[in-house]
């Protein structure tokens, strides 16, 4: 019937619950907007649209504007999902010189969400590997940069408890929420999600990484007393080739629909730090980033 609502919100699959408000709901105005951005290793912002481009990508639908909601960060008041594949470099699986990381964000209907963007200089790239300090920029089917992770240069080897791994989610750039903080432990990654004031707010638990092979590692996500499951970043293994010769990953995350949105794109931020510490490695030398 025409002018009746949609079964289902944009982005989810049919029958699935309507979005639950999230925290951020009723918060103080924040006052800006998400600027557009040049975007590193040449990539070109898509058409506005959901139908399929030349390239035979498929864009999420524009969620209507969210009162107090960060600009871009709509999409995932409407998600409980995001599939995170890393794109192949031909030129770094021949060469064997690290090229800058892009990641396509998908939802649960393979609809992408947002594309992710190294923004780092070839000799941090190649003289420091997995452990070298980024930028990572976020962006949405409008060519705006809505989220901006950084991660300063901290040392990697777990006996240096005085200098842990740290992740920083800005939402729009400039605008922090986040931070994805290591936590010491001597054979665990361990990580704790705080908001923008430095307060603790979720937990991760990954396992002994080094001692799984051939199959998917789950890093859960706990609320703060570790007692009750939030959420979990699950690395997909991809093949004994794949995994071998390139450093190419498939991550998937979870969260309940209900999350606070931006504790939700903390944990993506989460995401790609644990990526960078323990699957990012040369595909000739394949050397793993995280020593446990």
């Amino acid at each position: 019937m025409q002018g009746a609502p949609p079964a289902t919100a944009p982005g989810m699959p049919y029958g699935s619950p309507q979005p639950v408000p999230g925290p951020y709901q009723g918060a103080g105005s924040y006052g800006f907007q998400a600027q557009p951005m040049g975007f590193p290793g040449g990539f070109v912002p898509p058409p506005v649209q959901s139908q399929p481009t030349m390239d035979g990508t498929i864009w999420m639908p524009i969620p209507p504007s969210i009162p107090n909601c960060p600009p871009g960060l709509e999409y995932l008041t409407q998600i409980d999902q995001i599939l995170i594949h890393q794109q192949l470099e031909v030129l770094e699986i021949v060469t064997g010189f690290e090229e800058n990381n892009k990641y396509e964000l998908k939802n649960a209907l393979g609809q992408r969400v947002y594309f992710a963007a190294e923004d780092t200089d070839c000799m941090t790239r190649n003289c420091c590997g997995p452990s070298r300090p980024f930028t990572m920029r976020i962006i949405d089917n409008l060519g705006r940069e809505v989220i901006r992770l950084h991660r300063p240069l901290r040392c990697s080897a777990c006996c240096c408890p005085c200098c842990l791994q740290e992740l920083e989610v800005q939402a729009p750039p400039g605008t922090t929420v986040g931070y994805v903080v290591q936590n010491w432990h001597v054979c665990l990654p361990k990580f704790t999600i705080q908001d923008e004031k430095r307060k603790d707010i979720l937990k991760i638990n990954g396992p002994c990484v080094v001692c799984r092979c051939c199959e998917d590692v789950h890093f859960e996500v706990m609320s703060l007393d570790e007692t009750c499951p939030v959420g979990r970043i699950s690395k997909q293994w991809t093949g004994i080739v794949r995994e071998m010769f390139t450093d190419t990953d498939n991550f998937g995350i979870s969260f309940p629909m209900d999350l606070d949105v931006k504790m939700k794109a903390v944990m993506l931020g989460a995401c790609f730090l644990i990526d960078f510490m323990f699957f990012e490695h040369s595909g000739n030398k394949h050397q793993q980033a995280g020593v446990w």
